[in-house]
């Protein structure tokens, strides 16, 4: 008895000792901070972000030349060209659009629903989502936030990727513990202006807002407040989401963004074409002059001279004469455009993007050949849209609570299949000659679903239904209507 007494006072001396080295919720909160502003993950966003906005390295780069202590110094009297063929921002174009550059279909059995839910992805919403696409691809990881304004409307709203720092209850990261967001305002003390840091910490009770001040954490204006609240004859009331409203569109697993791929590439294909024209510029420094009893001043005046007046001043010396002879660097321009040539197409192959000038599309542009150029592109998107259905499934759970809490209906455990209509190019004689093909064989619906011109197979369903009826109307009208009198005796005497 005695020893159990003494054990159980160590234990909580332990306890008491471990709750004291604990961090607390503020310290915590600034190591995630100052982690995150330092990984080589947002620095890889960043990267992504700049180099799709045409900010790349190659335009911070110098000339350099080695120095008498054989290390590189910088040299500012030599052609030095910076030159952005922006192949990245191309690939991210191109992907983006394939996959999110037409409107999606939406199909559910619950007429009902399925126009609901065309109210919210409409075409605000698809330039939305098309600038999500990009931050998917940019950051390997976007954000949309779902919120009501200030006037009490359902919206949604993107999140700067590299602003927010994912808190994840699980290894694969599909379930949200925590997030918390920093980000820079701008505001005045008088006629100062000064940059401010503030950061909201998302979290099942509601989100609390900061400032951060160095290492300390200090409460913004409003430093709590619920996700939303509900004004009625009962007063304000104040109400929280079952799961945080912050949703991610991963453009894959791994959250791994596209610049990471080809970076190398870019500033390689950069470096060459920067090279090219410092090299047609340099007509100095493309002939090696070797100067024979040279009468003049040192080897920078003498440059200097030559550039001025065009003349070299030569003389005899002990009866040798003077001479000028010249070593002649070639660019060759051939060289140059092979090596680009490698580059744009290492970069399509790494980007898994493809190539609108193959020789596939020449005189034989059968879909065999555009599905076989789509191919690489093809794969990438189905994980993206893997990713990307999974996302949706966690939106239209918001807007079902939504629906519900405003009473428009209960569409829980309704079915919505979201169809992402692909922007590729194709053979549409042959697709539309294999539909007709299959006339009997698959429902109308199915066949009209695989038409190029149909994005809405369900409205185009219900134009030629009205169209039939039309038709129907228009043929029964154009027969004349017979008045028919039978007679006492049984004749027939139809006018009309």
């Amino acid at each position: 008895m005695f020893k159990f007494n003494f054990l159980t006072e160590q234990f909580n001396g332990i306890i008491t000792q471990g709750a004291k080295e604990r961090l607390t919720d503020e310290e915590f909160i600034i190591n995630e901070i100052n982690r995150f502003l330092a990984s080589k993950r947002r620095k890889d966003m960043i990267d992504g972000e700049n180099y799709f906005r045409g900010h790349h390295d190659i335009l911070y780069r110098n000339r350099t030349m080695i120095g008498r202590d054989g290390k590189l110094e910088k040299v500012d009297n030599l052609p030095n060209n910076r030159i952005v063929d922006n192949q990245y921002r191309k690939m991210v174009n191109q992907k983006k659009d394939y996959l999110v550059g037409q409107p999606i279909t939406i199909q559910s059995d619950n007429d009902q629903y399925s126009e609901i839910a065309k109210e919210y992805f409409d075409k605000k919403f698809m330039r939305l989502i098309n600038n999500i696409g990009r931050d998917s691809l940019n950051c390997g990881i976007a954000w949309l936030f779902v919120h009501y304004n200030d006037a009490g409307e359902f919206v949604f709203k993107r999140l700067k990727p590299f602003e927010v720092i994912a808190g994840w209850r699980d290894e694969e990261h599909t379930v949200l513990d925590y997030a918390i967001r920093i980000y820079e305002v701008i505001v005045f003390e008088g006629r100062t202006e000064k940059v401010v840091q503030k950061v909201e910490v998302y979290h099942e009770s509601g989100i609390n807002r900061f400032i951060l001040n160095g290492s300390r954490l200090d409460p913004d204006l409003i430093p709590y407040e619920p996700y939303f609240t509900i004004i009625d004859e009962n007063g304000e009331q104040s109400f929280n989401w079952f799961q945080i409203p912050l949703i991610p569109f991963k453009f894959n697993s791994d959250e791994i963004p596209l610049i990471r791929n080809i970076k190398s590439l870019q500033d390689g294909l950069n470096l060459i074409l920067s090279n090219f024209q410092n090299n047609m510029e340099e007509d100095a420094r493309n002939t090696i002059l070797v100067l024979v009893n040279y009468d003049g001043e040192n080897l920078a005046e003498f440059r200097k001279n030559l550039a001025a007046y065009g003349a070299v001043k030569l003389k005899t010396v002990e009866g040798a004469a003077g001479d000028l002879r010249t070593l002649q660097i070639e660019v060759n321009a051939e060289n140059y455009r092979a090596i680009i040539e490698i580059f744009k197409k290492a970069i399509i192959e790494n980007a898994m993007g493809y190539d609108a000038k193959d020789d596939r599309l020449g005189s034989n542009a059968n879909q065999l050949n555009i599905m076989s150029m789509y191919s690489d592109i093809d794969l990438d998107a189905n994980e993206m849209e893997t990713e990307y259905q999974a996302s949706f499934e966690q939106l239209l759970y918001f807007i079902n609570l939504h629906l519900t809490n405003t009473g428009a209906g209960d569409f829980d455990g309704e079915h919505i299949n979201i169809i992402f209509n692909r922007d590729m190019l194709i053979s549409e004689t042959e697709i539309i000659s294999n539909i007709r093909n299959m006339v009997g064989i698959l429902s109308t619906e199915t066949l009209i679903s695989q038409v190029p011109w149909v994005d809405d197979p369900s409205a185009e369903l219900k134009r030629l239904e009205n169209e039939k009826k039309a038709n129907y109307d228009e043929y029964t009208n154009s027969f004349p209507r017979m008045n028919v009198n039978i007679g006492e005796s049984g004749e027939v005497d139809g006018t009309e």
